[in-house]
């Protein structure tokens, strides 16, 4: 299936975001850790949060997180430490992603893991006990998913965990998130430089809410540069975020919008600013790189942007995704040693209709949305695949004045 998308003049709506999913994610692991008795408030009801809750309320052994990264990393881990066997699988996609260096991290922590199919990838079978812990080095610009995973069940190790961080580290707000959210169940690391230490410690059960999620706001941040008169009101939203992507209030600014807080959330205004180019520096935001990458694309805004190493090992390789879908709309983009993404303005000819694969990619899909203030009919191909992360957002478009027809 594919949808037919035609913008409005403008936009001028409210819009409740889902809640964020790297929030939920981490609070289903650190609630389960702390046997709490208190069930999630506000929790994400996206793809990747609602196989977790499976997972949690399984009294099974073996385990589907299909397209589901962050689970994947997140349980394989947390079931390292559970005793009994687990078997753990995934998408075709899935059994693609690596997952060797978390895999190995584990075994010289004390953890017993066999691939069952593939070295390096999964499906896993996970014999879970007792972890030694102790000392582990990894490589900084690893997935931040994996430190994460680590630190979590960390404090149930025998002798906790000293992970050294060595070489650059990319996505840090993600790993100071899983620590500000462990602190909030009653458990401090340290984290000095490129050292972090977790003493044995026992998570507390506490009453936990899941703010909104600033990276699907970031959608609606490129709706409004894309289309001036737009009025937007994102609910939800906090100042004070743990969430990294918050950022996206600063990347914008040069970009036309400013942001306007309010008590339930934030106001979009534009602000007259146009830049020239835009050069930005995304190992702390890598999520944010394709609604980045397409919004200057449409604003005919030349650009810079690096620290996208990630990228490749996401749900596709986002680098050549956004290559070959932009492409299609005339824009020339280049990669420069699959960590750097910049367009200077060159252009091709176009394709006639254009339609737009999404590569089992939500934010594929989310990002190209918006390309229709310039490109009236623009299709998206596998719409559904924005479940993932959020799911109400064709709706949510709709209320906001977009025509989707399905084609």
């Amino acid at each position: 299936m594919s949808l037919k998308i035609t913008a409005p003049s403008s936009c001028q709506t409210v819009v409740t975001l889902p809640a964020s999913k790297s929030i939920s994610n981490r609070a289903l692991i650190l609630n389960a850790l702390s046997y709490s008795p208190y069930e999630i408030q506000n929790l994400s009801d996206c793809d990747d949060t609602r196989v977790m809750v499976k997972v949690f309320e399984s009294n099974g052994n073996n385990f589907d997180i299909h397209a589901a990264g962050t689970a994947m990393r997140f349980l394989t881990a947390f079931l390292s430490k559970i005793v009994g066997e687990w078997t753990i699988t995934g998408s075709e996609r899935m059994k693609q992603r690596p997952i060797g260096l978390l895999v190995d991290a584990l075994r010289t922590l004390g953890a017993r893991i066999e691939y069952t199919e593939n070295e390096g990838y999964p499906p896993l079978r996970i014999f879970g006990s007792a972890l030694e812990g102790g000392e582990l080095t990894l490589n900084g610009n690893v997935s931040s998913q994996y430190i994460s995973a680590l630190l979590m069940i960390a404090p149930y190790m025998k002798s906790g965990l000293s992970l050294t961080l060595s070489g650059n580290i990319i996505s840090k707000p993600y790993i100071r998130m899983t620590l500000q959210m462990m602190k909030q169940f009653g458990v401090t690391g340290q984290w000095n430089g490129n050292h972090i230490r977790i003493a044995p410690a026992e998570y507390k059960p506490i009453m936990f809410r899941v703010e909104s999620d600033w990276s699907a706001a970031s959608y609606w941040y490129e709706i409004a540069a894309l289309s001036p008169a737009s009025e937007i009101e994102l609910a939800g939203l906090q100042k004070n975020s743990v969430q990294g992507d918050s950022r996206i209030t600063e990347f914008f600014s040069p970009l036309g919008i400013s942001t306007q807080y309010t008590e339930t959330g934030i106001k979009l205004k534009h602000n007259g600013e146009r830049c020239k180019k835009l050069t930005l520096d995304l190992t702390d935001q890598p999520d944010l790189a394709q609604t980045l990458v397409t919004t200057c694309a449409f604003m005919n805004i030349p650009f810079r942007f690096s620290g996208l190493q990630s990228l490749k090992i996401k749900e596709t390789d986002r680098i050549e995704a956004l290559k070959q879908e932009l492409k299609k709309l005339g824009y020339i983009i280049t990669d420069v040693k699959d960590s750097i993404l910049e367009w200077d303005g060159t252009r091709c000819n176009m394709k006639n209709p254009v339609v737009i694969d999404t590569y089992d990619d939500h934010r594929m899909a989310m990002a190209f949305a918006p390309a229709a203030f310039i490109y009236p009919g623009i299709q998206i191909n596998h719409p559904e695949v924005v479940s993932k992360s959020y799911p109400s957002y064709w709706n949510d478009l709709r209320n906001a004045g977009f025509e989707i027809q399905k084609q």
